[in-house]
């Protein structure tokens, strides 16, 4: 049986933390930035924990 490989968008834009959990960034932070407001814009930049009901499917793209 072959390993499965990693999926390679998902290894960009993922990373797990040091107690197993997986997380990632919000959207709606690239561009249009001017019409929203400083308090949403400053949440949007932290990182966010994957929902339990992704959680399966991010770690078989993550190959984990």
């Amino acid at each position: 049986m072959p390993k499965i490989k990693t999926n390679s968008g998902a290894k960009k834009r993922f990373a797990l933390t040091g107690s197993g959990k997986i997380k990632r960034k919000h959207a709606y932070h690239s561009h249009i930035l001017t019409k929203k407001t400083k308090k949403q814009k400053k949440n949007l930049d932290k990182f966010a924990i994957i929902d339990k009901a992704d959680l399966k499917n991010v770690r078989k793209m993550l190959a984990l």
